[in-house]
């Protein structure tokens, strides 16, 4: 059975800047409040390809913190350098993705990477935040540096085109992502014309973003920079492009919890997140310049 669609939703009608150096749109929650909806996703920022121009001065976010959840950059286009109070460290090159778990507490911080800076270029990047249960959001921060070469990528028939797979099973082929509850992260990139067939279970919180071009899914259109909500119903996706296209299917098993957020912090009651205020305040997240 088809999995049915909820809704597609355009683009957001305005971008926000995050630091100096994301220019994005913000879809979960966005403007139809879609945490909740899409448990155990809490937020996606998407910054489309800008051009930000040639910099001495690496733009980005400085230090901030992180707790009750994790973190993942998925590189487009640019390279995202980062630094963390648990001493780790690195850049992220297009087809490369950063997954940082918070867990309980971290300090750090993003930029361009220096020399991307330096030339410019046009720079393309998804952020998701995904929550972490009850249970697992005391566990030590960690970090996952998966490179596009760590990446698993699943041919598809008639040369239609590639499937990344970053976390969760595409057609039995699994990704390298550990994650704490079940999540399926693809990056697919269909031909025109090309066609994708996959089976994701009913009981998911299941959405496709258009990274670039248009598609049809399940039978709906599917325009650049949307973002498609499918209900809990049914299993099977069918994608087809119209154009050379590049799509991020996102889906989880719902987390049956209460959410309290702050800012960075999300954790499941109001006494957690002043517990996390206050131990950000005492320096428990560590130190990071």
């Amino acid at each position: 059975m088809n999995k049915s669609i909820e809704k597609v939703f355009n683009r957001p009608p305005q971008f926000g800047m995050v630091g100096d150096g994301f220019r994005v749109y913000n879809y979960i929650p966005g403007q139809y409040n879609l945490q909740s909806r899409l448990s155990p996703f809490l937020m996606l920022d998407f910054n489309p390809a800008y051009d930000f121009g040639k910099s001495e001065k690496q733009r980005g976010v400085d230090v901030h913190p992180h707790k009750g959840f994790e973190t993942v950059t998925i590189a487009y286009k640019g390279s995202v350098a980062h630094h963390d109070s648990a001493g780790n460290s690195g850049v992220i090159y297009p087809g490369d993705v950063q997954w940082m778990t918070a867990g309980a507490g971290i300090l750090h911080k993003e930029y361009h990477e220096q020399e991307f800076a330096r030339q410019g270029g046009p720079f393309e990047m998804v952020q998701l935040w995904v929550n972490l249960p009850a249970k697992d959001k005391p566990t030590p921060p960690g970090y996952q540096s998966i490179t596009a070469t760590d990446i698993v990528k699943v041919s598809l028939l008639g040369d239609a085109g590639i499937v990344n797979v970053i976390a969760g099973s595409f057609n039995g082929a699994r990704g390298p992502a550990r994650t704490f509850t079940e999540v399926n992260l693809f990056d697919i990139k269909l031909k025109a014309g090309g066609k994708l067939s996959t089976s994701i279970p009913a009981t998911h919180n299941t959405a496709v973003l258009v990274i670039e071009g248009g598609a049809t899914v399940n039978g709906a259109l599917a325009a650049e920079h949307s973002f498609t909500l499918f209900r809990n119903e049914g299993e099977e996706i069918t994608i087809e492009a119209g154009k050379d296209s590049v799509l991020l299917l996102m889906s989880g098993m719902p987390i049956d919890e209460p959410i309290a957020s702050y800012g960075p912090f999300v954790m499941n009651t109001q006494q957690e997140i002043l517990e996390a205020i206050q131990d950000f305040q005492a320096g428990k997240f560590g130190t990071l310049a």
